[in-house]
């Protein structure tokens, strides 16, 4: 059976529904949350009450453009973990909700397997096994991926997450939330080399990024004591320098696990997939060691229900089912 499966994404600060019919995404709806911005990061509180308000509307808006009706979906899918946990809730529940009305099956998706399986949304998709670097602002690792539904992460982060990195240095610097695209735009006009940033070495393919924010904030800290407009007169180098470094310590590992294993097939996936230093990085790598690589349409890097869809798609087939007494789960493990 091909099924029709409604998707439903809510684990952070994006309200995303999709349709997937037959393995097609029809559509990818979502509503982001700007409540956040004047706080410098999202409060989890706002989130789960934006998600409440944005739920219905999203569904519908997806069910409408899709050209599909209530009755001819055969699952509601949607995202137990890893996420904030208000903000699971009310996917969890929304989803229960239509499943028991509408007398079908729930399909619960791990959020960081959805993001590995954006790669099979559109053409060229890699085939097993290959390896992602799924890099986000709660998580990054290195999964091997064996199959749709079988997924080992071989390494990840010992401390803070590289999306976190990124953002953390755009508050340090004074710069808006969310702050990593903005020093990915600033990066672009500077010297990747002006400055220079720690690396941490950990055994594996481990990552560790506390060390660097640790070092960016005292970097800044004692030259603005020296010229209090440092930062203003070398924004776009000091982002260069650290956007290079950052992406340097993701690639090392990546190449790190790539020579190891003897996967040539290589995947990005997160929010951090849609930097362009990492992007570049990743083509460069193709071409000096021979990698087949795939980057995921930038609407598919960040929090959207098409990826939600596709790992529910392939659920399905599988038979692989939930109870109706599921519950969110915020530190939910591949």
């Amino acid at each position: 059976m091909r099924p029709v499966i409604l998707a439903i994404e809510s684990s952070c600060d994006e309200t995303s529904a999709s349709v997937i019919q037959h393995g097609k995404v029809l559509n990818n709806v979502i509503a982001s949350q700007t409540v956040h911005q004047k706080y410098g990061g999202v409060v989890p509180e706002l989130a789960s009450r934006a998600h409440q308000q944005h739920i219905l509307q999203v569904v519908n808006e997806a069910m409408t453009t899709a050209g599909i009706s209530s009755s001819s979906l055969n699952a509601i899918a949607f995202t137990r973990g890893p996420g904030l946990l208000g903000s699971l809730l009310v996917g969890v529940s929304f989803a229960k909700g239509m499943a028991v009305a509408l007398d079908i099956p729930l399909i619960e998706v791990n959020h960081m397997e959805a993001h590995v399986l954006a790669h099979f949304i559109t053409d060229p998709k890699p085939s097993f096994p290959f390896l992602c670097l799924t890099v986000s602002g709660g998580h990054t690792q290195i999964v091997l991926v064996e199959s749709h539904l079988e997924m080992k992460v071989i390494g990840e982060t010992r401390d803070d997450a590289v999306g976190e990195a990124f953002d953390k240095a755009a508050k340090i610097m004074g710069l808006p939330y969310p702050g990593g695209p903005l020093i990915d735009s600033y990066a672009n006009l500077g010297n990747s080399d002006a400055f220079q940033f720690p690396d941490t070495v950990i055994p594996g393919y481990d990552f560790s990024f506390s060390g660097i924010k640790t070092a960016f904030l005292y970097f800044l800290r004692d030259n603005k004591l020296k010229d209090p407009d440092f930062v203003e007169k070398n924004r776009n180098d000091i982002c260069a320098s650290l956007q290079k470094q950052l992406v340097g310590m993701l690639m090392t590992k990546l190449k790190k696990a790539a020579e190891e294993t003897g996967i040539r097939q290589i995947a990005i996936a997160g929010g951090v997939a849609a930097n362009s230093g990492l992007r570049k990085s990743l083509q460069e790598y193709a071409g000096k060691y021979n990698w087949q690589i795939f980057i995921p349409d930038f609407e598919y890097c960040t929090d959207n229900a098409a990826m939600i869809a596709m790992a529910a798609h392939y659920k399905f087939i599988e038979n692989k089912f939930s109870a109706l007494d599921v519950a969110p789960l915020a530190n939910l493990p591949i």
